[in-house]
């Protein structure tokens, strides 16, 4: 994965820019984002009694790193109901795999950057 199979479903530069450039808080955001959104999917079923709140949850952590169209289709969702929570799992992998890729590209590009002093 690298920047190629970035589809879109992340804006980068927004988060980059809220983090002053801060690319250790770019990680630690997006680190943070993963593992609630493990903790969120399972609770977005119809079934399960915590959805509204995992919806709502994960509409302003998505805005929060630059996931503006998940935050868009949880917002949907919230208005919806439980049917929308299809289109709210999409959008989360999507998103999931849009961050996989850019913390991919990230190693790459510091394998080949040359560190001070070295």
């Amino acid at each position: 994965m690298a920047r190629r199979d970035i589809r879109g479903f992340v804006d980068f530069a927004y988060l980059e820019g809220f983090a002053a450039g801060d690319e250790a808080l770019v990680d630690e955001v997006l680190a943070l984002f993963r593992e609630q959104s493990g903790i969120w999917a399972p609770m977005l079923a119809p079934d399960h009694e915590g959805w509204r709140d995992a919806v709502h949850t994960l509409k302003g952590a998505a805005r929060g790193v630059g996931a503006f169209a998940l935050g868009d289709v949880c917002a949907a969702c919230e208005a919806e109901g439980p049917g929308g929570l299809v289109g709210v799992r999409d959008a989360l992998n999507e998103a999931l795999a849009d961050i996989a890729a850019y913390a991919h590209e990230r190693a790459l590009r510091s394998l080949k950057t040359p560190r001070a002093g070295g």
